[in-house]
Formats: structure tokens, C-alpha cells, sequence
């Protein structure tokens, strides 16, 4: 878990370094300010309101002990083994199986299920996918992603400002022919760091899930019924979908070739792989 956490630090502070050398190469503050504004403003709004944004995405309701006692009686004990706060607990009518946790600390935390996960799973397996999801909680998942998406939109806002600001014939700007790279690579390279934060925050959700639940087998069994279920029957790939598709504990979309490869979520297989070698598994 430590490496992960390193390995975070390292990919946004890379991201950092990115925004500054193309706010040098620009050669204008304003221009690096007014994307720090908009990126700020905008990500910022997005931290305060993901928990919103992506129940209302998934249709979901909140549920409570009676309508859901084995689901709430799970939820309780982990928090209670982590010492701390019960988060809201919701279901969404989704038949695909899938989970998602958001809320920018434990006391605005919500998990959420979909009905077809509480089909598919049975209490094992549904302990180890609760154990993940409190562990984005706890470990401000949410306020590190909202960061590296400010970041990455900064990157996205400075192409343009490139775009229109530093075409001109100086020697001091990047060019139009520079600024047009930019706007097409700048926001590839900073997707593709957010995507390796977002895969590096997954990996360790698994490991510190596994541990607060004691059992990673059972985090393996259910992976591996997600991702089938997730295969058989993908969401759309709308935009009220994709914004919180990366909160989601697999992709919840079709993705193959290369989407696959771009894909916010690492392999199960993978995943599978590392819990079994925590249980000291051996095929």
C-alpha cells in the first residue's frame, strides 16, 4: 500500500511539473492563471457534488436496515472494524453488478450497490466488495482523483489558451503549429496520468479492502463474477454514465481493443492475481 501511495505522489507531482513546463513554454502567467481558475472552479465542484453527480447518474435510493439488513448489517461491522463513521447506503435498479463509494471524507461518504450485484454475490463476496469501497473512503480517493482532474484540466485549458494566444511569430511562443500539438497531446498525456493514478487508487483499495475484511479470496470470487456480469450486460456509454464510471469497482462499460487498453480500471485478472498472492495462494 505504501507503494502505491508513493507511486500517487510521484504520477501528480509529474502531472504538476507537465502544467508548469507548458506554462513556461507559453511564456504567460495570465494564461497559466485562467486555467488554474477554470480547472479549480470546475473540479472543485465536482468534489463538493461527486456524490450527487453519481448516484443521480445510477438512478439510485437510499436504503436503510429494513429494506436491506444483510447489506447494512455488513456495512455497519466494517465501519465499526475501521472505527469509523456508517456511511448513507443506496441501490441502484442497475442489473449489471457493480459498486461504486464517493463522498470527499468518512462523514460524506455514501456506498452504493446495484441490484444485480446483491443477485450475483453472495455475503462473502459482497463483504469483500464493501471492504473496497470503504477503503476509497478512507483513503480520500475522492479528494486525490478531484486533484489529478483539476491538473488534467489545467493542461487541457492551457492548449487552448496556447491555441489562441501564442501563435503569433516572436520566437518566444510555442507557434501555432506548437500550440496545435498541444491541444491534441497535452490532454492525452495528462488522461493518461490520471488513468495510471486512477488504476494505482484501485490496486490499493483491493489490498487495503482484503485487509480490513481478512478474506481477499472472497474480493477475488467476486471480481471475477463483476466482470462477466459487467461483459453480459454493459451500460451505455453516456455522459451522465461516464462520469461516474471511474468511481465504479469495474468498468461498467463494453471497452475492448483499445478502449480496454485506455481503460481507467486494471485488469481483473491482474487484480485476482495480487489478492491471491496476499492469501498465499498457489495454483
Amino acid at each position: 500500500m505504501h507503494h502505491n501511495g508513493l507511486r500517487t505522489a510521484v504520477l501528480l507531482g509529474a502531472l504538476s511539473a507537465l502544467i508548469i513546463a507548458v506554462g513556461a513554454w507559453l511564456g504567460g502567467g495570465i494564461g497559466v492563471q485562467i486555467a488554474l481558475l477554470i480547472a479549480l472552479s470546475a473540479n472543485g465542484a465536482a468534489y463538493f457534488f461527486s456524490d450527487r453527480i453519481a448516484l443521480s447518474a445510477m438512478r439510485a435510493r437510499p436504503v436503510g436496515e429494513v429494506e436491506q439488513p444483510v447489506l447494512y448489517r455488513i456495512v455497519r461491522e466494517l465501519s465499526t472494524e475501521a472505527r469509523q463513521p456508517m456511511p448513507r447506503l443506496y441501490v441502484s435498479p442497475t442489473m449489471q453488478p457493480n459498486a461504486f463509494a464517493t463522498g470527499r471524507n468518512p462523514r460524506n461518504a455514501a456506498v452504493c450497490v446495484t441490484y444485480g450485484l446483491t443477485q450475483v454475490l453472495d455475503e462473502r463476496e459482497l463483504r469483500g466488495v464493501i471492504g473496497h469501497e470503504l477503503s476509497h473512503v478512507y483513503n480520500r480517493d475522492i479528494l486525490i482523483s478531484s486533484v489529478a482532474g483539476a491538473l488534467a484540466t489545467m493542461i487541457t485549458y492551457l492548449g487552448y489558451v496556447g491555441l489562441f494566444f501564442g501563435g503569433g511569430d516572436d520566437d518566444e511562443g510555442p507557434g501555432l503549429l506548437g500550440a496545435l500539438l498541444l491541444v491534441v497531446l497535452g490532454p492525452v498525456a495528462a488522461g493518461m496520468i490520471q488513468m495510471t493514478i486512477s488504476r494505482s487508487r484501485e490496486f490499493q483499495a483491493d489490498e487495503s479492502g482484503a485487509r480490513l475484511t481478512g478474506d481477499p479470496l472472497a474480493l477475488a470470487s467476486a471480481l471475477r463474477k463483476i466482470e462477466m456480469g459487467a461483459r453480459q450486460l454493459p451500460l451505455p456509454e453516456n455522459g451522465r454514465l461516464a462520469s461516474a464510471s471511474h468511481l465504479m469497482i469495474a468498468n461498467p462499460f463494453r471497452g475492448a481493443g483499445i478502449g480496454r487498453m485506455f481503460s481507467t480500471h486494471p485488469s481483473t485478472a491482474e487484480r485476482v492475481a495480487r489478492l491471491e498472492r496476499m492469501a498465499g495462494y498457489r495454483r
